[in-house]
């Protein structure tokens, strides 16, 4: 049966494809906590009170990256380069998503529309980022190599959403609500289209590891066409809505260590 509990445990089980499948999550989340303490480093004065949440966001990021990497080391495993058809964060960068790292890499302070920016383009990845673990946590949260990295890293995301609504709020009360939806809009409409493009790109190159036969791999690539199809209608809304967090300061105090094997 083709299930997405059964796909993953496909992959997981197999020492290539778990290689590329952290290396990619790696990547991604190292790149995450970089640009977070780039844009702590270089927030305006207007915004300091938001440094500490912002530098916490990062290390949280760091931490997943490490933990992506310490699940390799376990099984004596070395990361491989990330294809660049599979570099989700790159690739929403090159389209405009987010802060450019050629700005974040000079010491100039940021103005409050670049920090609506970031949050509006976080408040997109992590609602992406939030079903993706809760998926996984479904599925896997007593798995004896997995579960408790996937419940950390789960917990993590969930805070990381509650702190983009708490915010993007907050901002959207001091007069910045056009703004802020415009924003969201723009990043939500691109990215559902960078996760199809890369979704494609890591089954194409998963089936090539695992041997999939045509028909699988057809099967897979039309499902992801179907899941771009619902959200390039409707789905994409659940992406720029703003509501009260359930988690009120989500980001308020020390981050949680990784777990002793990472």
């Amino acid at each position: 049966m083709l299930s997405a509990k059964n796909l993953f445990q496909e992959i997981l089980d197999n020492d290539e494809s778990f290689r590329l499948f952290c290396s990619i999550a790696a990547g991604g989340e190292s790149q995450g906590g970089w640009e977070n303490g780039r844009i702590a480093a270089l927030a305006p004065e207007s915004q300091r009170a938001l440094v500490p949440k912002i530098a916490r966001h990062g290390a949280d990021e760091d931490k997943h990256g490490r933990i992506f990497n310490a699940l390799l080391k376990r099984r004596g495993l070395q990361p491989v380069e990330v294809p660049h058809e599979t570099d989700y964060t790159m690739l929403l960068e090159q389209h405009g998503i987010g802060l450019a790292h050629e700005q974040l890499k000079r010491d100039e302070s940021l103005t409050e529309q670049d920090i609506i920016t970031y949050l509006a383009h976080s408040r997109v990845t992590e609602q992406r980022a939030s079903e993706q673990m809760a998926l996984l946590l479904r599925h896997f949260a007593d798995h004896p190599e997995l579960g408790r990295a996937v419940k950390m890293i789960s917990n993590d995301e969930d805070n990381h959403l509650s702190y983009c609504h708490e915010e993007l709020l907050r901002l959207a009360r001091s007069g910045h609500g056009r703004t802020i939806q415009r924003i969201l809009r723009e990043c939500a409409l691109t990215e559902i289209r960078v996760y199809r493009d890369v979704s494609l790109a890591v089954m194409d190159h998963m089936g090539r590891i695992l041997g999939w036969p045509r028909t699988k791999a057809a099967v897979l690539a039309a499902g992801i066409r179907g899941i771009y199809a619902y959200e390039r209608l409707v789905g994409w809304r659940r992406m720029v809505s703003l509501a009260p967090p359930e988690r009120p300061d989500a980001l308020g105090g020390p981050p949680v260590p990784a777990p002793e094997y990472a």
